[in-house]
């Protein structure tokens, strides 16, 4: 029984990316990771937004954020931890990695696969850390809301 409940948790996930990308949302490209000699799959990187979507525009300032890089608290994410870093040049987030981020063998990481690259590109679209739950990925969502509130706290301008 629990398998055929990851296989459909894993089919909806399959499916969700599926419509994001046939809806003309552009979700980040798969996790680049760095490799290590002791199996550590390192920072996750999830890119940068991509040239298609443009960041909305502030109207009460010319800038939302200071211009740097800033890691967020760790987050309990369930499964594991999770933390994000995020960049901000122009005063705006454009690229969001992961120092931390729940990676164990088998469905977690399969979750997260398809999870963090649509979390990465909601909060660079929305730029802010209200960003919508990913089905099926509650506690990550949770998690990378969290991080990620923490992490903008430091850089409000």
């Amino acid at each position: 029984m629990k398998k055929i409940i990851a296989a459909v948790v894993i089919v909806l996930l399959i499916g969700l990316y599926i419509f994001y990308r046939m809806s003309g949302t552009t979700v980040a490209p798969a996790a680049t990771t760095d490799t290590t000699t002791s199996g550590d799959m390192g920072n996750m990187d999830m890119g940068t937004s991509s040239a298609g979507n443009t960041p909305p525009s502030t109207t009460t300032s010319t800038s939302a954020y200071k211009d740097g890089s800033y890691t967020g608290s760790v987050a309990d994410a369930f499964y594991g931890k999770l933390q994000v870093k995020i960049t901000v040049s122009g005063g705006l987030i454009t690229n969001v990695t992961y120092p931390q981020y729940p990676n164990a063998p088998g469905h977690t990481t399969e979750v997260n696969n398809v999870a963090l690259p649509v979390l990465t590109q909601e909060a660079i679209k929305i730029q802010g850390a209200n960003v919508d739950i990913v089905s099926g990925a509650t506690q990550t969502s949770e998690a990378f809301q969290q991080s990620l509130a923490s992490a903008l706290a430091q850089a409000k301008a």
